[in-house]
């Protein structure tokens, strides 16, 4: 095991890695006090016939650059290899504008490969690499030195494992015919905005029952200027406020800082200073915002635009059985919400795009048109033309 703790180091691991055709990346970071993740280790390996080589990169090192890194993953001859990678682009997005590239996701591949929804990368290890994985330093404060023997041995274990896990869905995908399906759900991972939390758009992420137009003004008001408070502080959006103390106040309306003083939910430090001046600013903005910009509520519960409830159980039922007929993650094809879009009639939804198209979104379409109808033969549910 090499930890690496030097610019020099790192850039010579990373020259080696760059002669190889992929290499595998996981980051070790926190954030439960933070907005933004604070990265504190990062490990990486490649394979070679000689066995290949895995590394700890010690990021809290003082004078460590990151650079090497970045520039491999701008070096588009080596594929970059992540289990679950949205948080750990995330963190190069925000520190250096960088998105790896080519970028393949071992959780997404697994996905389509009839790996189940959302498979863990232990899950993996012990069905593909046939091994186990040492799980008691999964909770650990990766910001303390040293590292302790079985903490670099568990972030190891993050890479060294992905190799082989890569190689066998990567073959796997080519034979099936199903890379190119990887390669339309890497589009999301690889667009930097899918990374950028826009405070005007902060309030989309809040629950509330209420679709009251004005209601929502406040809601987005108050949104984002939580969303621009822990940005500039760098601390979680909920030290400033939590939503129900959000929903709470946009029903209420407190006007000055007694009224806030009265809030059953707000955190104490919230009701002075500049977070009660932030409060009263945005309060008074959403009442004030002029109707063509008030949010607009959800489309599903706009008047006249109802869901077909016996069509919606219908694509479920159409779903379940285009996902075991093609061994795809039902979920990675349409969420409950796609369906109840799709029997509403909605149509510009990724469910009816692509891939999906052609494993599910056809028929549902043609369901959706009475062109076809559902059957059993069996055990299997099957389609049967019914259409001129």
């Amino acid at each position: 095991m090499e930890l690496i703790r030097t610019t020099e180091a790192l850039a010579a691991f990373c020259e080696r890695a760059a002669q190889r055709p992929y290499v595998t990346v996981d980051t070790e970071f926190l954030r439960e006090r933070t907005y933004y993740s604070k990265l504190c280790l990062m490990q990486m390996a490649y394979a070679d016939d000689a066995g290949g080589e895995a590394v700890l990169i010690d990021t809290l090192e003082d004078g460590l650059s990151l650079a090497p890194v970045y520039e491999l993953f701008r070096n588009t001859n080596v594929v970059k290899v992540f289990h679950a990678a949205r948080q750990d682009i995330e963190i190069f997005v925000v520190d250096a504008g960088v998105v790896p590239e080519p970028l393949f996701d071992t959780q997404v591949a697994a996905m389509v490969c009839g790996y189940g929804e959302q498979v863990g990368y232990e899950t993996l290890v012990r069905k593909i690499a046939k091994a186990d994985l040492d799980k008691s330093s999964r909770f650990t404060d990766w910001s303390r030195r040293p590292l302790t023997d079985a903490q670099a041995q568990y972030a190891l274990g993050d890479v060294t494992h992905l190799r082989q896990i890569y190689e066998v869905l990567a073959k796997r995908l080519e034979k099936t015919g199903r890379a190119r399906w990887v390669a339309e759900e890497m589009g999301i991972l690889k667009d930097p905005e899918t990374y950028r939390v826009e405070p005007e758009n902060a309030w989309k992420r809040v629950k509330t029952r209420t679709q009251s137009a004005k209601f929502l003004a406040i809601v987005k008001e108050l949104a984002a200027f939580r969303e621009s408070y822990a940005q500039r502080k760098n601390i979680p959006r909920n030290r400033v406020f939590k939503d129900d103390a959000l929903v709470e106040l946009a029903s209420t309306k407190p006007r000055n800082e007694k009224d806030l003083g009265r809030s059953r939910l707000l955190l104490r430090e919230a009701r002075k200073g500049e977070i009660a001046d932030g409060i009263l600013k945005a309060i008074t903005a959403g009442l004030e915002m002029p109707a063509d910009q008030m949010p607009s509520p959800d489309k599903m519960s706009k008047p006249g635009v109802q869901v077909n409830v016996a069509l919606a159980d219908l694509l479920r039922v159409l779903l379940k059985a285009k996902s075991e007929n093609a061994d795809v993650a039902q979920k990675l094809i349409a969420s409950a919400a796609d369906l109840d879009a799709i029997a509403s009639g909605e149509r510009d939804l990724p469910a009816l795009k692509g891939w999906r198209r052609e494993v599910f979104g056809e028929e549902a379409l043609q369901l959706c048109d009475g062109k076809i109808a559902l059957a059993v033969q069996g055990r299997k549910v099957t389609t049967l033309s019914i259409g001129g």
